[in-house]
This record gives C-alpha cells, structure tokens and sequence, in this order.
C-alpha cells in the first residue's frame, strides 16, 4: 500500500498517465467495450500507436509506456527523494497545524461568503440582508445564515457537495437536519433552506438553485403576515 501511494502521488504530480501523454482512455475503452483484459490492450495499443505518430514520437506503443515508467521511476527515486532530505521537523510541524487550522478555516469561509454572497446578490430584495447566523444556532439549528424579515427569522445552511452526489446528499441532509430545523421553525417563524454549493472549475455555484424561488416565496409570505 505504502508504495501504490508513493506511486500514485508522484505520477499525479508530474501527470505522466494524462490524456496528453496516453491518450483518452477514458473514451477509448468505452468504445472498445471489451470483456477481456487482452482485447482492451491490444484496442488501446493500435490508438496509442496513431496517437505516437501524431505526436512524432517514434516509439512503439510498449516502448513508449515502459519510457513513461522510468520516467517516473526517475522523478521518485532522484527528485522526491532530494525533496524529502531537506524537510525538517519543523516544516511537518507547521504544515499539520496550517493545513488543520489555517487551510480549514479559510476554505470554509470562503465557500460560505461565496454561495451567501451570491445568494444576496440574486435575491436583491430592499431591506433584506443576508448575515452569519450566531454559534448557537449553529449548534441548536444547524443554521449557517439568516435573513431577518420584520420579526421573524428564515435560517440557511449551506453544503458543499460533489456535482455528481449533489441530488442525493440533499435529501439525506432534509431527513438529517428534519427535526433541528423545524424547532428553528416554531421558535423564529421561518423555514430553513438548505442551499447546495458545488464546484464548477475554480468557481463555487449553487447547485440547487431552485431553492431561490422557494426562499423569495417564504420572505413574501412573513412580510404578508406581518400585521
């Protein structure tokens, strides 16, 4: 296990299995569709081979992977291993702290100003203010944000998810969450939205944005029961 990490990392870092360096095999085994381990090799060997020629490699298919794995054998066992004698004791002890307080922190506001600001921008709704929710309704509510209107108190908690688990994590976060935010509910009036914040490159969206029109329909309906 310990070497399949060391492998995996060096060969992530230095990108020698991309789509640049072999080609789309992601693409090219779905159009193999095969059911042996052999037909796939020798499909993904006559692309390769195009795919050399096209690149004015002059390597057999074979050769070139086996160039590809002592160039990774080189960046371990020279570069890594010249990188790692000069780490000190100190650099790992500042680099666990940063990474658990400092990293953590930051990523975790950012995601929030980000989707809440984005969230403010599009509600743009005189006199309605998006702000941080206090600890302890984090801790009793597990609400993130509110919007005050007149009175009464809608709650927010926003998720980071993948796109791909984004459906499912949200209604295993409703059944989580179910009983906390209907006590938010019958003390502060509101509902609370549970808002989905997905990566799209380097940008932080909301996923499930028709959230937005729901929340717009709960402000109308505690400014018209505001007597």
């Amino acid at each position: 296990m310990a070497k399949e990490w060391i492998l995996n990392m060096a060969n992530s870092r230095w990108g020698l299995t991309k789509q640049n360096r072999v080609g789309p095999v992601a693409a090219w085994i779905r159009e193999c569709a095969p059911k042996e381990i052999q037909e796939w090799e020798n499909f993904h060997f006559k692309k390769l081979e195009d795919f050399l020629k096209k690149k004015d490699i002059n390597l057999t298919p074979a050769e070139y992977l086996q160039d590809l794995g002592k160039k990774l054998y080189i960046k371990i066992t020279e570069v890594l291993r010249s990188e790692i004698d000069e780490v000190t004791e100190e650099e790992c002890i500042e680099y666990i702290k940063n990474l658990v307080i400092n990293r953590t922190f930051e990523g975790y506001m950012t995601e929030k100003e980000t989707i809440y600001g984005q969230l403010q921008e599009i509600l743009n709704i005189e006199n309605i203010k998006i702000e941080s929710a206090p600890d302890e309704w984090d801790r009793l509510y597990n609400v993130d944000f509110f919007i005050k209107v007149n009175d009464k108190y809608i709650g927010l908690q926003i998720k980071p998810v993948t796109f791909e688990h984004a459906p499912e994590f949200a209604t295993k976060w409703q059944e989580a969450y179910k009983v906390s935010h209907e006590k938010f509910t019958e003390k502060f009036g509101g509902k609370v939205f549970i808002i989905l914040s997905v990566k799209r490159g380097k940008d932080k969206v909301i996923f499930n944005k028709e959230i937005i029109d729901e929340i717009k329909k709960e402000i109308d309906r505690l400014m018209t029961d505001f007597p």
